[in-house]
This record gives structure tokens, C-alpha cells and sequence, in this order.
């Protein structure tokens, strides 16, 4: 009896023994967003990818601060160039001096010429030729002569004034039949062997079969360069040096097979954009085709992806939210007339359109900082309509659960059913699907840059970084 009696009094106080509210043993309620981190963190996946965005966020956003270069610095160096001094071009094909204002065509006499004829018709008058000299001819007509037809060309110097009908003709004459004198109009004139014309002594002008040109306004060619020029052409060279009171030039000979022109080329230190250097202490990945440091503008480039990768994410789950809450818990016409117009989204082929649009501010001239907003407004406004039809599966599965019973007979209102009870409970998937299109969007991004039709220089974006090296 005692022992029993012994029982009931220790058993008596397990049954009378009561937990309070500040208890800890209390089972522990999680709110949706505790919950939503505490499954999030159990994810290995999730985490990695966590931490893959936290890095690109560091290196991009953090590592711009850091960087001494600004994003759109251009880095300039010393470098031997060969620059075009001049061109020089040996003359094959006739050309002409009129006698005054005559009718001549330079195709009637060309057309007679190969046909070999000495005399020839053309619009009712007949013209004569006489052969002054190598591949020099005078074309007569019935009061003299008319025209000359050469291929060694007479050019004064600069500062003589040009040379007249009649002492072209007898210069060329001169020339041509190897003579070292001549005269015209009261005047005498020698030759000398390189072909340099002289009066008194003093060099007035120069007779050469080759034209020559130079490639620098206000550069002076004198009678010495082009002769040295004109025997390293003739004797098949590439190279060749020029000594003047200046100092000795050196020049390489390149000939174009087309055009038969030769191009003389000098070695200069030019002050020119650094580009495609090689990585250094300086550039740790060396510079792009601009001349900018490839490490910052992989940074800088980075931020914008991101940027453009986050608003738009933000853009399509606000809209997607939005319309799938309201879809999913009113249902009926409003649930049918949301739908058809996710529908009709998702009906539209989005990156044909994209390039169109793109295409479109290229033609408008849009301005970079422009382009980029329209660009995350265009992705955004045609990315929400896939968040849209999720969410509004998933509450129609969660409004018919107890806990919307419960909000209902509290007399919770519609709005706050809809956004604070609802809408929590689908943020996990909300979250995987952001997270997925955060991806893509990137990736659309990257492709129109690459494409030329997203992000302009001089922002710096994955895409046109990689176009640019393509």
C-alpha cells in the first residue's frame, strides 16, 4: 500500500508540469523567410553558386576601386613603324600637252598610234605624226603644231613656273635623243646625266619617266633622292640610303603587284596606342586593340553584365509576381485573360526581336548610356510572363491550404492574403527561377554585345570585350 502510495506522489508532478511561451523546450515556429535561408543553406548547390556571384561581385565591383586605371584609359608607347615617305611609279601610257585651245582627242590619236598610222582623220581634219624622239611624239595639224604626246615627263621645281609648249617640246626632244643642250624662246638650257634640267647653272626642273609623290604634305623632293630613288628602281633593289646634311636615311622598296607602284618606306619611332602589348607588371593581361588595360576593362565589364543582369531579374519577378499572385488566387475570367496574355509573351520570338531593336538604335544613333537602359527595359518586359505562370501554380495549390482558411476567418484583406502569406511560400522556387534567368540574361546580354547590338563603346562588357578580340 505504502509503495503505491509512493507512486502516485512521484507521478503527481509529471502531470501537473507545464511549459511556458519563454520556455526553450517550446517547439520554435519559423517565419517563411528564415525558413527559405535556413533550405537555402542546406543546398551545397545553392552555396556554391552563392558564392560564384559574391566572387564575380568582388571582382568586379571591388576590384574596379582597386584598380589604378579607369575604365576607358587609353595607354600610348614608342614604336618603329614603317611610314610611307613616298611613292614612285614608272610612267607606261602617253601623256599630253595641248598647243593652245585646239580640238585635239588624245583616243583619235591613241587609236592611230597602235594602229601605227602616220596620219589620221578625226571630225573632219586630218592630223600628222612626227616622231621627235623615244617614245616622244608631235601631233600637226593644218597650222602647225598642235599637241605633244610623251612618256618622260618635264616637272619644274618648286617655285619655277611652269614650262611652256614650245620649251617642253624641245627639252623632251633634248632628252630624248640623248642631247645635253637646248634652247627655246631666247633661252638656253642644259641637261645634265640625271636628267635635271638647268639654266645659268641653276637647277630649274627635272625630266624622269617615273612619278613620284610624297606621302607627307609640305615634304620637298629633291633632284638627288629621285634620281638615287629612280637607279635603286631600275636595278631591282629593296633597300636604299639617302645622305643629306641631315644625316643618312635608310628606306625599303616595296613594289604592289597590282598597280606596279612602289611604295618607299621609312622606319620612324611613332607615338601610338599600346595595343595587344604582351602582360606585364604594368597590364597583367596585357591591353586590348584600344590600347586599354584588358584587367580593368574585364572588371568594368563584369560590373555592367551584372548590373544588367540584376535589374532585369528584378524587373521580370516584380511583374511576374505581380500578375502570377493575382492570377493564381482570384482565378476564373481574371486568371483566364492573365494567362492568354502570358501566352501571347510567350509567342513573340524574343531574340529576333532584341536584334531588331538593336538594330534599330544603331540607326537612331542611340547614345550608350541610353542603350543600356532601353536594353535592361527590353529583357526585363519580356522575361516575366515564365515567373508569372509559376507562381500562379503554385498558389493555386496554397490557397486552398488551412493556414488561407485561417486568414480569411480573421478577416486578413486581400492584398495582404495574396503578398504576405502567398507569395513567401513560393519564394524557394521564386529564388531557383531568378537564379536561372539571372544566368540566361547574362548570357542574352554577353550575345548582343558580341553581336554589336548591346552595349556601345566605350562601357566595357563581357560581349564586346570578347568581339573586340574576335
Amino acid at each position: 500500500m505504502s509503495n503505491q502510495t509512493d507512486l502516485k506522489q512521484n507521478a503527481a508532478p509529471e502531470k501537473t508540469e507545464q511549459l511556458s511561451l519563454n520556455d526553450d523546450r517550446r517547439v520554435k515556429v519559423l517565419s517563411p523567410t528564415a525558413l527559405v535561408i535556413k533550405r537555402f543553406f542546406r543546398n551545397s548547390l545553392s552555396v556554391a553558386g552563392l558564392i560564384m556571384i559574391l566572387t564575380m561581385f568582388v571582382f568586379s565591383f571591388l576590384g574596379g576601386f582597386l584598380s589604378p586605371y579607369e575604365e576607358d584609359e587609353i595607354f600610348y608607347t614608342y614604336t618603329d613603324m614603317k611610314k610611307s615617305y613616298v611613292s614612285a611609279k614608272k610612267n607606261e601610257s602617253f601623256r599630253y600637252i595641248k598647243n593652245g585651245d585646239v580640238k585635239f582627242r588624245e583616243s583619235a590619236f591613241q587609236n592611230a598610234y597602235n594602229k601605227g598610222l602616220k596620219e589620221y582623220p578625226d571630225r573632219e581634219l586630218t592630223f600628222t605624226i612626227e616622231e621627235l624622239g623615244k617614245d616622244f611624239y608631235c601631233i600637226k595639224g593644218e597650222d602647225g603644231d598642235v599637241a605633244l604626246a610623251y612618256k618622260d615627263i618635264l616637272s619644274p621645281l618648286d617655285g619655277v613656273e611652269k614650262f611652256t609648249f614650245d620649251e617642253t617640246k624641245a627639252a623632251l626632244t633634248a632628252y630624248t635623243n640623248g642631247q645635253t643642250a637646248f634652247a627655246a624662246a631666247d633661252r638656253t638650257f642644259s641637261i645634265d646625266a640625271d636628267g635635271n634640267v638647268l639654266e645659268a647653272g641653276e637647277p630649274i626642273g627635272f625630266i624622269s619617266r617615273f612619278i613620284v609623290k610624297s606621302a607627307e604634305p609640305g615634304l620637298v623632293i629633291t633632284p638627288q633622292f629621285r634620281s638615287e630613288l629612280e637607279d635603286a628602281i631600275d636595278n631591282g633593289e629593296t633597300e636604299f640610303s639617302y645622305a643629306d646634311e641631315n644625316g643618312t636615311m635608310n628606306f625599303i622598296l616595296e613594289k604592289n603587284r597590282t598597280t606596279q607602284e612602289y611604295s618607299v618606306l621609312q622606319d620612324k619611332s611613332t607615338y601610338v596606342k599600346d595595343t595587344y602589348s604582351r602582360p606585364s607588371k604594368e597590364h597583367l593581361l596585357g591591353t586590348d586593340s584600344n590600347g586599354m588595360d584588358m584587367l580593368t576593362r574585364l572588371m568594368y565589364g563584369g560590373r555592367v553584365s551584372l548590373v544588367i543582369g540584376f535589374i532585369v531579374v528584378f524587373i521580370s519577378a516584380f511583374l511576374g509576381v505581380f500578375f502570377g499572385g493575382i492570377s493564381g488566387y482570384f482565378g476564373g475570367w481574371v486568371d483566364n485573360l492573365i494567362m492568354r496574355i502570358v501566352d501571347i509573351f510567350y509567342c513573340i520570338p524574343s531574340m529576333p526581336l532584341i536584334i531588331i531593336l538593336g538594330a534599330a538604335m544603331d540607326a537612331m544613333q542611340v547614345e550608350p548610356k541610353m542603350r543600356m537602359l532601353y536594353l535592361m527595359l527590353i529583357l526585363g518586359f519580356l522575361s516575366w510572363p515564365g515567373i508569372a505562370r509559376m507562381i500562379r501554380g503554385q498558389i493555386l495549390s496554397l490557397r486552398e491550404q488551412e493556414f488561407m482558411t485561417a486568414t480569411e476567418a480573421c478577416g486578413i484583406s486581400v492584398h495582404r492574403r495574396i503578398f504576405q502569406h502567398l507569395i513567401p511560400n513560393v519564394i524557394p522556387q521564386l529564388i531557383v527561377i531568378c537564379t536561372m534567368n539571372l544566368g540566361s540574361t547574362i548570357l542574352t546580354e554577353a550575345t548582343l554585345s558580341f553581336l554589336g547590338l548591346g552595349v556601345k563603346f566605350p562601357f566595357a562588357s563581357w560581349g564586346n570585350i570578347i568581339n573586340d578580340v574576335n
